[in-house]
C-alpha cells in the first residue's frame, strides 16, 4: 500500500474523538541523532508510549524563514546543517517519504498568513536526529512546517492553534528545540550535565508556566526576567514550544520529560500534551 492510500486508511479508521498527542522535543547536540543515550531513549520510549502516526509534522528550530512554508517533496533530503562534527553524522541519511497531499491540505489550514509549498528544504537536524530514534525504518511520512522570523511567539501560538484538525487524523505535531539555549555561554566542563544558575532558574519558570497552563507568560517569556532572557538571546529555539502549547486543548495535561540541563546553558526538557 503506497504512502497516500496508508494514510487515508488510518485517517479513516480514527475516531472522531482521538486526538494524537503534541511534543515539543529538547534536540540539543546534532550528536544526539546517532548516540544511544538518555534522550534518545527518552524519544525512543515517547514513540512505544503513543499511537503510531499516520504522518510527523515537525516544527524545527533550524528553518527559519521569511513567511511560512512547508515540505511539500514526495522524499524530503537529509539535511547535514551543521559542521565540525564526525564524518558518521554526516552519513545519516533518514529516507522517510514525505506527503504532498497533507502538505496541501495543511497549507489550507492556515489562514494566518500564505503557506509556500517548498520542494527545496527537507529534514534538517532539527528533525531527523529525534525522529530517527521515534521511528527507525523511516516508513511514516515527514514533513517540516518553517518558523516565520518575522513574527512573534503570539502569532506562533495562533497558528498552531489553526493546525488541529490535523490531530484527528493521526498526525504527530512535533515542535523541535529548546527552551534554554544560549550556546555563546556554554560549558564543556559542564558539557554531560549542569547548569549555570541563571539556566536553571529559567528552567524553572518555564516548567511553572506549562504545567500550571499559563500559557500567556510563556507568550511574553521576555517578561519574565533577565534568566530568561539570558536563556532565550534568540528566539528560535524558543519558538516551537509555541507550536506545542497552542495545540494543546481544555483538558489536557502537559507532562514533562528528559528534563536535564547540560552544558551550563541549554535545558533537553521535553513536552508531552495529552
Amino acid at each position: 500500500m503506497d504512502t497516500l492510500n496508508q494514510f487515508k486508511t488510518f485517517t479513516s479508521n480514527l475516531a472522531q474523538s482521538d486526538l494524537m498527542p503534541v511534543l515539543f522535543m529538547g534536540h540539543g547536540s546534532p550528536m544526539n541523532g546517532i548516540e544511544i543515550n538518555e534522550f534518545s531513549n527518552g524519544w525512543a520510549n515517547m514513540a512505544k508510549s503513543i499511537p503510531r502516526p499516520a504522518a510527523v509534522l515537525v516544527v524545527s528550530a533550524h528553518w527559519f524563514t521569511l513567511g511560512t512554508k512547508i515540505t511539500a517533496m514526495d522524499f524530503p533530503p537529509t539535511i547535514h546543517d551543521f559542521g565540525g562534527f564526525p564524518q558518521a553524522l554526516f552519513d545519516v541519511q533518514y529516507p522517510a517519504p514525505g506527503n504532498p497531499e497533507l502538505a496541501k491540505e495543511t497549507a489550507g489550514l492556515i489562514t494566518a498568513s500564505p503557506v509556500a509549498l517548498d520542494h527545496d528544504w527537507g529534514l534538517d537536524h532539527g528533525a531527523w536526529t529525534v525522529i530517527r530514534h521515534m521511528y527507525p525504518n523511516a516508513d511514516i511520512p515527514v514533513l517540516q512546517l518553517s518558523i516565520d522570523f518575522s513574527k512573534g511567539a503570539q502569532y506562533h501560538y495562533d497558528l498552531a492553534r489553526e493546525l488541529s484538525a490535523l490531530r484527528r487524523k493521526g498526525v504527530l505535531i512535533l515542535g523541535s528545540g529548546n527552551m534554554v539555549h544560549n550556546l555563546r555561554m556554554l560549558s564543556w566542563e559542564m558539557i554531560n550535565g549542569g547548569g549555570y544558575d541563571w539556566a536553571l532558574e529559567a528552567s524553572e519558570k518555564f516548567k511553572a508556566a506549562i504545567l500550571n497552563h499559563d500559557h500567556q507568560a510563556l507568550i511574553k517569556f521576555e517578561q519574565l526576567g533577565s534568566d530568561v532572557r539570558l536563556a532565550v538571546p534568540t528566539p528560535e529555539h524558543y519558538l516551537p514550544l509555541m507550536y506545542t502549547l497552542g495545540l494543546q486543548q481544555q483538558g489536557e495535561q502537559a507532562f514533562l520529560f528528559n528534563d536535564k540541563a547540560v552544558g551550563g546553558s541549554l535545558t533537553m526538557t521535553s513536552v508531552k500534551v495529552a
